[in-house]
């Protein structure tokens, strides 16, 4: 099970973060992933966080994203700064067993999805 949490509404330039908390054995076992929609688009990976606390990121929020653990929590979070209109989306956080865990995997590759939530930047 995963449960995300923190979207909201922020200006251009903004922060938010948000939140997957998994079930321990996710967490523990699993490649964690972030994907958002925006309206009419195709869904994209974000970034990833995988078992061994390896992180990566898609080119277009490498800098600006930033994904954290609290092992205590079985939570992965994805510090998003610099917030631009394009970021606008519904986000996800997925989980998989995973050869190989990074940003760019597609989404049909991840079997757990959490409800999404929503980030709007204006």
């Amino acid at each position: 099970q995963l449960v995300e949490s923190g979207g909201g509404s922020v200006q251009a330039g903004g922060s938010l973060r948000l939140s997957c908390a998994a079930s321990g054995d996710t967490y523990r076992r699993y490649c964690i992933g972030w994907f958002r929609q925006a309206p009419g688009k195709e869904r994209e990976g974000v970034a990833t966080h995988d078992v061994d606390g390896t992180i990566t990121y898609v080119d277009s929020v490498r800098g600006r994203f930033t994904v954290s653990e609290d092992n205590e929590q079985n939570t992965v979070y994805l510090q998003m700064d610099s917030l631009q209109a394009e970021d606008t989306a519904t986000y996800y956080c997925t989980a998989a067993r995973l050869p190989l865990c990074i940003a760019g995997v597609p989404d049909r590759d991840f079997d757990y999805w959490g409800q999404g939530t929503q980030v709007t930047v204006s």
